[in-house]
């Protein structure tokens, strides 16, 4: 079943974070009323929907509520419960599916599609015991990477092993389920592409975004990445392979590492708009949030054209009291703010987006302003 949403109808958004927020940002442009479910109240997107739904995600009663109240429904994160969407897929229009969450919010399951869709990947097995570890470390070799199959984000949720002696590490993982082990990448970048598909299978992509990653957290996002038009292509032609065989609606965002011999390994798969296709919002013709909002509304797509070259650079907990001193001085700074309340450390409370002709130059003024004062580091493994 495919509908066409038009201004003046709901749409139902679940999770409150900021994707949610500037989502519904988007959607309110186009004339568009938001709902949004979230266990928390107040929360980012909650504070600019016209309907609120304060309650976990996998509570039935709200989910049919929120199914009473919107025309559509779409998803700002993957880490909801596929039981209850599944379900909902038949009280509401979501034209995203279910499938999709499922596959992606396990990193056993995405690497199988990815597989599937003849796509390389790091080398990788799946482990249930510790007895697994053991049986595969020698074919991945040291160092490598536990990481539990579900959940974790920002670097929680895994383990580098360097020697068989940190094995007796992984047990509190191993305690939470399924884990994959991943060989070790030692790439030349880490880059990404953000990609669009409505159900009509029109599908459009953002450019080649470069991502730069302190403690496994992204720092910055350059636009376009420094890349050969090559590594651009295959880059790209991975994302159309990936989303044509997830039958993708909405978007879709790729990571990928690119080695040293110029060959592009997808890392993980974020199925909604993402953290490195902020820059978007000012940057390109068509920011990412809107061009989603498009597809799950069976709109035709826009241009995503480059307007400008830029860098994105997130604003954690502990960058926003020198950034606010800043901001007088700061003309050139679009600064977005996601309207969380605490500000903890390493936690994203908003990004800077700055269009520029120089990237160098820019990349230079951000690391001498005071607000990032860590060095980027940049290859080994992320994520």
């Amino acid at each position: 079943m495919t509908k066409t949403i038009y201004p003046g109808q709901m749409i139902g958004i679940i999770g409150g974070g900021q994707l949610g927020r500037m989502m519904a940002l988007s959607a309110k442009e186009a004339g568009f009323r938001i709902g949004v479910l979230d266990p928390t109240p107040n929360s980012p997107c909650g504070q600019v929907a016209d309907y609120e739904i304060t309650a976990d995600y996998d509570n039935y009663d709200a989910l049919e509520r929120l199914a009473d109240k919107c025309d559509v429904i779409t998803f700002e994160f993957e880490n909801i419960d596929y039981e209850a969407l599944k379900w909902l897929t038949k009280k509401a229009y979501v034209p995203q599916g279910a499938e999709l969450i499922r596959i992606t919010q396990n990193r056993i399951t995405e690497k199988e599609a990815l597989v599937y869709a003849g796509v390389s990947v790091a080398p990788y097995a799946v482990i249930n015991d510790k007895q697994d570890i053991y049986d595969n470390i020698e074919k991945l070799g040291f160092p490598a990477v536990l990481k539990t199959a579900r959940g974790g984000y920002d670097g929680k949720g895994q383990i580098v092993l360097k020697s068989r002696e940190d094995i007796n590490r992984t047990e509190p993982l191993l305690q939470n389920g399924p884990c994959v082990l991943e060989k070790w990448m030692n790439f030349d970048k880490e880059i990404s592409v953000v990609i669009t598909r409505n159900p009509s299978g029109e599908m459009t992509y953002f450019p080649v975004g470069e991502n730069i990653h302190r403690d496994n957290i992204l720092h910055q996002t350059i636009v376009p990445a420094r890349i050969s038009e090559e590594v651009k292509e295959k880059a790209i032609h991975i994302a159309q392979r990936v989303s044509e065989t997830l039958d993708l609606v909405g978007t879709l965002a790729i990571e990928m590492f690119l080695d040293y011999d110029g060959e592009v390994f997808v890392n993980e798969l974020a199925p909604r708009p993402h953290n490195s296709g902020h820059y978007s919002i000012e940057a390109c013709e068509t920011s990412q949030f809107a061009q989603h909002i498009r597809a799950v509304c069976n709109w035709p797509l826009k241009s995503t054209n480059l307007n400008k070259p830029a860098v994105m650079v997130n604003l954690l907990g502990e960058h926003l009291e020198e950034l606010k001193k800043q901001i007088p001085t700061r003309p050139d700074w679009s600064i977005h703010l996601y309207g969380k309340e605490a500000p903890k450390e390493k936690r994203k409370m908003g990004h800077v987006t700055i269009l520029t002709e120089d990237i160098e130059q820019t990349l230079s003024e951000v690391n001498e302003a005071g607000i990032w004062n860590a060095q980027e580091k940049i290859g080994g493994n992320v994520k």
